[in-house]
């Protein structure tokens, strides 16, 4: 079955950088339209960043424009979101989704699979 396994999340000061990671497996990866979205206690998830299958697209929520970058590799199934200048709000569990089909990319009931989180904390 499909499978989503984030990585490189952790603790970094405020200004720092992270690197997220997603690799993706039992399915269709390059077919595939994928986002980033994330959850800080006691909000609800939100979106975060989102690209096409092809790449071609992308799409980041304000809070996030020109600080994150998200990308993909379609040989090697993963998906990646670069993370600068991060802020103490930036911290929450951070989880990729593939979706199959999608019209509205920031809407989380759009995407058919999830990955089980990495926790991102960024200290001030």
């Amino acid at each position: 079955q499909v499978q989503l396994v984030e990585s490189g999340g952790g603790l970094v000061q405020a200004g720092g950088s992270l690197r997220l990671s997603c690799v993706g497996s039992g399915g269709s990866f390059s077919t595939w339209h994928m986002g980033w979205f994330r959850q800080a206690p006691g909000k609800h998830r939100e979106f975060v960043a989102a690209i096409r299958w092809s790449g071609g697209s992308t799409y980041y929520a304000d809070s996030v424009k020109g600080r994150f970058t998200i990308s993909r590799d379609n040989d090697e199934n993963t998906v990646f979101l670069q993370m600068d200048s991060l802020k103490p709000e930036d911290t929450a569990v951070y989880y990729c989704a593939a979706a199959r089909m999608i019209g509205v990319v920031t809407d989380s009931s759009r995407y058919d699979y999830w990955g089980q989180g990495t926790q991102v904390t960024v200290s001030s």
